[in-house]
Protein backbone atom coordinates (compact mmCIF):
# COMPACT_ATOMS: atom_id res chain seq x y z
CA UNK A 1 0.00 0.00 0.00
CA UNK A 2 1.09 3.40 0.00
CA UNK A 3 0.91 6.15 2.36
CA UNK A 4 0.26 9.79 1.07
CA UNK A 5 1.27 11.95 3.42
CA UNK A 6 0.07 16.20 3.30
CA UNK A 7 1.88 18.59 1.63
CA UNK A 8 3.89 20.12 4.65
CA UNK A 9 3.18 16.98 6.83
CA UNK A 10 6.22 17.60 9.63
CA UNK A 11 8.88 15.22 9.94
CA UNK A 12 7.67 13.99 13.21
CA UNK A 13 4.73 13.20 11.19
CA UNK A 14 6.42 10.84 8.91
CA UNK A 15 8.91 9.19 11.43
CA UNK A 16 5.75 8.29 13.18
CA UNK A 17 4.08 6.70 10.35
CA UNK A 18 6.89 4.70 9.47
CA UNK A 19 7.26 3.30 13.19
CA UNK A 20 3.85 2.07 12.60
CA UNK A 21 4.51 0.26 9.32
CA UNK A 22 7.13 -1.32 11.26
CA UNK A 23 4.82 -2.35 14.03
CA UNK A 24 2.57 -4.11 12.05
CA UNK A 25 5.47 -6.17 10.39
CA UNK A 26 5.67 -4.29 7.59
CA UNK A 27 8.89 -3.08 5.44
CA UNK A 28 8.13 1.02 4.73
CA UNK A 29 9.79 2.85 1.92
CA UNK A 30 9.68 6.59 2.40
CA UNK A 31 10.03 8.54 -0.79
CA UNK A 32 10.74 11.90 -0.21
CA UNK A 33 9.26 14.32 -3.17
CA UNK A 34 9.10 17.97 -3.36
CA UNK A 35 6.04 18.83 -2.20
CA UNK A 36 4.93 16.27 -0.10
CA UNK A 37 6.30 12.32 0.98
CA UNK A 38 4.68 9.17 0.20
CA UNK A 39 5.79 5.93 2.36
CA UNK A 40 5.56 2.37 0.54
CA UNK A 41 4.13 -0.19 3.07
CA UNK A 42 5.25 -4.05 1.64
CA UNK A 43 4.31 -7.21 3.87
CA UNK A 44 1.56 -9.51 4.63
CA UNK A 45 -1.07 -9.04 1.95
CA UNK A 46 -3.91 -10.49 4.45
CA UNK A 47 -3.31 -7.74 6.87
CA UNK A 48 -2.95 -4.70 4.72
CA UNK A 49 -6.65 -3.75 4.96
CA UNK A 50 -6.45 -3.45 8.79
CA UNK A 51 -3.27 -1.54 8.98
CA UNK A 52 -4.56 0.77 5.64
CA UNK A 53 -7.54 2.12 8.08
CA UNK A 54 -5.39 2.56 11.21
CA UNK A 55 -3.18 4.59 8.88
CA UNK A 56 -5.49 6.62 7.28
CA UNK A 57 -6.58 8.35 10.71
CA UNK A 58 -2.88 9.68 11.45
CA UNK A 59 -2.38 13.01 11.83
CA UNK A 60 -0.89 14.34 8.56
CA UNK A 61 -1.66 11.49 6.49
CA UNK A 62 -3.57 12.37 3.41
CA UNK A 63 -4.80 9.26 1.98
CA UNK A 64 -4.21 5.42 2.20
CA UNK A 65 -4.06 3.76 -1.05
CA UNK A 66 -3.87 -0.31 -1.77
CA UNK A 67 -1.49 -1.37 -4.68
CA UNK A 68 -2.84 -3.57 -7.48
CA UNK A 69 0.41 -4.49 -9.09
CA UNK A 70 2.11 -7.73 -7.82
CA UNK A 71 5.86 -5.25 -8.36
CA UNK A 72 4.82 -2.92 -5.60
CA UNK A 73 8.02 -0.91 -5.35
CA UNK A 74 9.01 -1.25 -9.01
CA UNK A 75 5.33 0.04 -10.05
CA UNK A 76 4.26 3.58 -11.27
CA UNK A 77 1.49 2.90 -8.76
CA UNK A 78 4.00 4.07 -5.88
CA UNK A 79 6.07 6.45 -8.01
CA UNK A 80 4.93 8.58 -10.67
CA UNK A 81 7.94 10.40 -12.13
CA UNK A 82 10.38 8.51 -13.21
CA UNK A 83 13.82 7.27 -11.40
CA UNK A 84 17.28 8.99 -12.18
CA UNK A 85 19.40 7.08 -11.08
CA UNK A 86 22.50 9.04 -10.18
CA UNK A 87 26.22 7.26 -11.44
CA UNK A 88 28.81 9.83 -11.15
CA UNK A 89 28.43 13.57 -10.17
CA UNK A 90 27.66 14.51 -14.14
CA UNK A 91 26.47 11.04 -15.08
CA UNK A 92 22.26 10.00 -14.27
CA UNK A 93 20.51 6.50 -16.08
CA UNK A 94 16.70 7.99 -16.32
CA UNK A 95 16.44 11.58 -17.15
CA UNK A 96 17.13 13.41 -20.05
CA UNK A 97 20.16 12.63 -20.82
CA UNK A 98 20.32 8.95 -23.16
CA UNK A 99 23.47 7.36 -21.82
CA UNK A 100 25.49 5.01 -24.11
CA UNK A 101 27.38 2.28 -22.26
CA UNK A 102 30.13 0.39 -23.84
CA UNK A 103 33.34 -1.74 -24.45
CA UNK A 104 34.29 -5.18 -25.33
CA UNK A 105 32.43 -8.41 -23.31
CA UNK A 106 35.24 -9.67 -21.72
CA UNK A 107 38.31 -7.70 -20.56
CA UNK A 108 41.15 -9.79 -22.10
CA UNK A 109 44.71 -7.64 -22.25
CA UNK A 110 45.58 -3.80 -20.84
CA UNK A 111 46.46 -3.03 -24.34
CA UNK A 112 42.90 -3.94 -25.27
CA UNK A 113 40.47 -2.26 -22.40
CA UNK A 114 42.55 0.86 -22.71
CA UNK A 115 42.55 0.96 -26.59
CA UNK A 116 38.85 0.53 -26.62
CA UNK A 117 38.23 2.83 -23.52
CA UNK A 118 39.84 5.63 -25.01
CA UNK A 119 38.04 5.16 -28.45
CA UNK A 120 34.17 4.74 -27.01
CA UNK A 121 35.08 7.50 -24.89
CA UNK A 122 36.18 9.93 -28.24
CA UNK A 123 32.79 8.96 -29.35
CA UNK A 124 30.81 9.72 -26.86
CA UNK A 125 30.25 6.95 -24.70
CA UNK A 126 29.71 7.62 -20.59
CA UNK A 127 30.14 4.17 -18.91
CA UNK A 128 32.89 1.50 -19.65
CA UNK A 129 31.77 -2.03 -19.89
CA UNK A 130 33.67 -5.09 -19.86
CA UNK A 131 33.43 -8.42 -18.60
CA UNK A 132 35.69 -9.96 -15.80
CA UNK A 133 33.51 -13.33 -15.17
CA UNK A 134 31.71 -14.14 -17.98
CA UNK A 135 28.79 -17.50 -17.85
CA UNK A 136 29.53 -19.37 -20.82
CA UNK A 137 27.07 -22.01 -22.45
CA UNK A 138 30.52 -24.24 -22.30
CA UNK A 139 32.75 -24.65 -19.71
CA UNK A 140 35.94 -25.11 -21.67
CA UNK A 141 35.03 -21.26 -23.16
CA UNK A 142 37.05 -18.50 -21.96
CA UNK A 143 35.44 -17.62 -18.33
CA UNK A 144 37.07 -13.84 -17.88
CA UNK A 145 40.15 -12.80 -15.93
CA UNK A 146 38.30 -13.12 -12.45
CA UNK A 147 39.98 -10.00 -10.45
CA UNK A 148 42.83 -9.48 -12.78
CA UNK A 149 39.96 -8.26 -15.32
CA UNK A 150 38.33 -6.53 -12.79
CA UNK A 151 41.84 -4.31 -11.86
CA UNK A 152 42.07 -3.62 -15.60
CA UNK A 153 38.97 -2.59 -15.66
CA UNK A 154 38.86 0.08 -13.06
CA UNK A 155 42.26 1.35 -14.02
CA UNK A 156 41.17 1.75 -17.45
CA UNK A 157 37.67 3.61 -16.11
CA UNK A 158 39.91 5.90 -14.37
CA UNK A 159 42.69 6.65 -16.42
CA UNK A 160 39.68 8.07 -19.03
CA UNK A 161 36.90 9.24 -16.50
CA UNK A 162 34.32 7.13 -17.14
CA UNK A 163 32.17 4.95 -14.63
CA UNK A 164 32.54 1.56 -15.47
CA UNK A 165 30.35 -1.52 -15.11
CA UNK A 166 30.33 -5.19 -14.84
CA UNK A 167 28.80 -8.88 -14.15
CA UNK A 168 28.45 -10.58 -11.00
CA UNK A 169 27.89 -13.88 -10.85
CA UNK A 170 27.59 -15.35 -7.09
CA UNK A 171 26.12 -13.94 -4.18
CA UNK A 172 30.10 -14.08 -2.56
CA UNK A 173 31.70 -12.06 -5.16
CA UNK A 174 29.56 -9.24 -4.43
CA UNK A 175 31.64 -7.54 -2.10
CA UNK A 176 34.41 -8.33 -3.90
CA UNK A 177 33.02 -6.94 -7.30
CA UNK A 178 31.59 -3.89 -5.76
CA UNK A 179 34.98 -2.41 -4.53
CA UNK A 180 35.86 -2.24 -8.63
CA UNK A 181 32.85 -0.88 -9.90
CA UNK A 182 30.28 1.74 -10.26
CA UNK A 183 27.52 -0.08 -11.68
CA UNK A 184 26.61 -4.16 -10.98
CA UNK A 185 25.46 -6.13 -13.73
CA UNK A 186 22.99 -8.97 -13.49
CA UNK A 187 23.35 -11.28 -16.33
CA UNK A 188 20.50 -12.84 -18.12
CA UNK A 189 20.86 -16.32 -16.24
CA UNK A 190 20.68 -14.58 -13.20
CA UNK A 191 17.59 -13.02 -12.98
CA UNK A 192 15.58 -15.32 -11.36
CA UNK A 193 18.61 -16.05 -8.92
CA UNK A 194 16.81 -14.35 -6.29
CA UNK A 195 19.93 -14.87 -3.15
CA UNK A 196 21.74 -12.93 -5.42
CA UNK A 197 19.02 -10.06 -5.76
CA UNK A 198 18.86 -10.26 -2.68
CA UNK A 199 22.39 -9.61 -1.58
CA UNK A 200 22.64 -6.70 -4.41
CA UNK A 201 19.72 -5.23 -3.03
CA UNK A 202 21.73 -4.68 0.20
CA UNK A 203 24.17 -2.13 -1.36
CA UNK A 204 23.63 1.36 -2.41
CA UNK A 205 25.35 0.71 -5.75
CA UNK A 206 23.72 0.77 -8.94
CA UNK A 207 22.51 -2.42 -10.20
CA UNK A 208 21.38 -2.89 -13.85
CA UNK A 209 19.32 -6.24 -14.15
CA UNK A 210 19.09 -8.14 -17.83
CA UNK A 211 15.70 -9.64 -18.78
CA UNK A 212 15.97 -13.00 -18.91
CA UNK A 213 16.33 -15.36 -21.71
CA UNK A 214 12.70 -16.27 -21.63
CA UNK A 215 10.81 -14.52 -19.25
CA UNK A 216 8.01 -11.97 -18.93
CA UNK A 217 7.70 -8.89 -18.23
CA UNK A 218 6.29 -9.49 -15.23
CA UNK A 219 8.62 -11.98 -14.16
CA UNK A 220 11.35 -9.50 -15.11
CA UNK A 221 9.76 -6.41 -12.79
CA UNK A 222 9.19 -8.98 -10.12
CA UNK A 223 13.23 -9.64 -10.05
CA UNK A 224 13.86 -6.08 -10.03
CA UNK A 225 11.18 -5.86 -6.60
CA UNK A 226 13.70 -8.56 -5.24
CA UNK A 227 16.41 -5.71 -5.43
CA UNK A 228 14.14 -3.06 -4.25
CA UNK A 229 12.30 -4.50 -1.31
CA UNK A 230 16.06 -5.00 0.18
CA UNK A 231 16.17 -1.07 0.19
CA UNK A 232 18.13 -0.69 -3.24
CA UNK A 233 16.10 1.96 -5.37
CA UNK A 234 19.38 2.26 -7.87
CA UNK A 235 17.57 -0.12 -10.32
CA UNK A 236 18.21 -0.42 -13.99
CA UNK A 237 16.64 -2.44 -16.66
CA UNK A 238 18.08 -4.16 -19.73
CA UNK A 239 16.31 -5.20 -22.29
CA UNK A 240 18.53 -7.92 -24.63
CA UNK A 241 16.26 -9.85 -26.15
CA UNK A 242 14.58 -12.97 -25.54
CA UNK A 243 14.61 -16.87 -27.06
CA UNK A 244 12.05 -17.19 -29.38
CA UNK A 245 11.48 -19.84 -32.86
CA UNK A 246 13.20 -17.04 -34.66
CA UNK A 247 16.97 -17.93 -35.90
CA UNK A 248 17.75 -15.10 -37.97
CA UNK A 249 19.14 -13.32 -34.95
CA UNK A 250 20.66 -14.43 -31.71
CA UNK A 251 17.77 -13.38 -29.51
CA UNK A 252 14.83 -11.25 -30.32
CA UNK A 253 14.66 -8.38 -29.31
CA UNK A 254 11.53 -7.23 -27.56
CA UNK A 255 11.31 -3.16 -28.59
CA UNK A 256 7.60 -3.93 -27.28
CA UNK A 257 8.78 -4.26 -24.06
CA UNK A 258 10.49 -1.17 -23.88
CA UNK A 259 7.03 0.87 -24.81
CA UNK A 260 5.53 -1.55 -21.59
CA UNK A 261 8.12 -0.76 -19.35
CA UNK A 262 7.87 3.31 -19.97
CA UNK A 263 4.13 2.35 -18.59
CA UNK A 264 4.98 -0.01 -15.81
CA UNK A 265 7.59 1.36 -14.01
CA UNK A 266 9.73 4.25 -12.88
CA UNK A 267 12.59 2.38 -13.26
CA UNK A 268 15.21 3.55 -16.22
CA UNK A 269 14.97 1.54 -19.38
CA UNK A 270 18.54 -0.05 -21.39
CA UNK A 271 18.33 -1.62 -23.96
CA UNK A 272 21.26 -4.33 -25.19
CA UNK A 273 20.94 -4.84 -29.21
CA UNK A 274 24.78 -6.98 -29.35
CA UNK A 275 23.48 -9.72 -27.39
CA UNK A 276 20.04 -9.49 -29.62
CA UNK A 277 21.50 -9.16 -32.94
CA UNK A 278 24.76 -11.54 -32.50
CA UNK A 279 25.86 -9.85 -35.48
CA UNK A 280 27.70 -6.74 -35.20
CA UNK A 281 25.49 -5.50 -39.07
CA UNK A 282 22.33 -5.64 -36.88
CA UNK A 283 23.35 -3.31 -33.71
CA UNK A 284 22.95 -0.13 -35.47
CA UNK A 285 19.24 -0.21 -36.66
CA UNK A 286 18.42 -2.32 -33.27
CA UNK A 287 20.03 0.36 -31.55
CA UNK A 288 18.07 3.33 -33.08
CA UNK A 289 14.83 0.88 -32.64
CA UNK A 290 15.46 0.53 -28.82
CA UNK A 291 16.02 4.62 -28.83
CA UNK A 292 12.90 5.06 -30.84
CA UNK A 293 10.86 3.03 -28.65
CA UNK A 294 11.82 5.07 -25.71
CA UNK A 295 15.42 3.29 -23.82
CA UNK A 296 17.07 5.48 -21.84
CA UNK A 297 20.24 4.20 -22.93
CA UNK A 298 22.19 1.39 -24.77
CA UNK A 299 24.42 -1.10 -24.14
CA UNK A 300 27.07 -1.45 -27.05
CA UNK A 301 29.91 -4.47 -27.80
CA UNK A 302 32.98 -2.59 -29.44
CA UNK A 303 36.19 -4.45 -29.65
CA UNK A 304 39.27 -3.32 -31.63
CA UNK A 305 40.17 -6.77 -33.06
CA UNK A 306 36.67 -8.23 -33.10
CA UNK A 307 37.63 -11.56 -34.99
CA UNK A 308 40.34 -12.33 -32.40
CA UNK A 309 37.86 -10.99 -29.40
CA UNK A 310 37.62 -14.06 -26.74
CA UNK A 311 33.87 -13.83 -26.23
CA UNK A 312 31.37 -12.90 -28.47
CA UNK A 313 32.86 -11.38 -31.56
CA UNK A 314 30.96 -11.49 -34.22
CA UNK A 315 28.79 -8.99 -32.72
CA UNK A 316 31.03 -6.56 -31.53
CA UNK A 317 31.60 -3.44 -33.40
CA UNK A 318 34.74 -1.86 -34.39
CA UNK A 319 35.65 1.70 -33.08
CA UNK A 320 35.49 3.31 -35.91
CA UNK A 321 31.84 1.49 -36.39
CA UNK A 322 30.63 2.43 -32.94
CA UNK A 323 31.72 5.88 -33.80
CA UNK A 324 29.50 6.60 -36.73
CA UNK A 325 26.43 4.76 -34.80
CA UNK A 326 26.98 7.62 -32.49
CA UNK A 327 26.47 9.88 -34.33
CA UNK A 328 23.10 8.66 -36.28
CA UNK A 329 21.84 8.33 -32.57
CA UNK A 330 21.98 11.92 -31.64
CA UNK A 331 19.26 12.52 -34.35
CA UNK A 332 16.98 10.11 -33.14
CA UNK A 333 17.53 11.70 -29.63
CA UNK A 334 16.70 14.87 -30.73
CA UNK A 335 13.96 13.34 -32.72
CA UNK A 336 12.54 11.53 -29.54
CA UNK A 337 13.05 14.78 -27.54
CA UNK A 338 16.01 13.58 -26.03
CA UNK A 339 19.48 14.96 -25.88
CA UNK A 340 22.99 13.11 -26.67
CA UNK A 341 25.26 15.15 -26.16
CA UNK A 342 28.43 13.90 -27.89
CA UNK A 343 32.02 15.45 -28.00
CA UNK A 344 33.48 17.87 -30.46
Amino acid sequence: MIVVMKAGALQIQIDHIIREIENFGYQPHPIFGVERTVIGAIGDEKTKWHLMDALAQEPGVEQVIPIVKPYKLASTEIKKEKSCIKISESIAIGGNEIVVIAGPCSVETREQIFHTAEAVKKAGAKILRGGAYKPRTSPYEFQGLGETGLKLLREAGDAFAMPVITEVLREQDVALVTSYTDILQIGARNMQNYGLLKEVGKIKKPVMLKRGLANTIKEFLMSAEYILSQGNYNVILCERGIRTFETATRNTLDIGAVAVLSYETHLPIIVDPSHAAGKWSLVAPLARGGLAAGADGLMIEVHPNPHEALSDGPQALLPDKFAALMQSLQKIAQASGRALPLPE
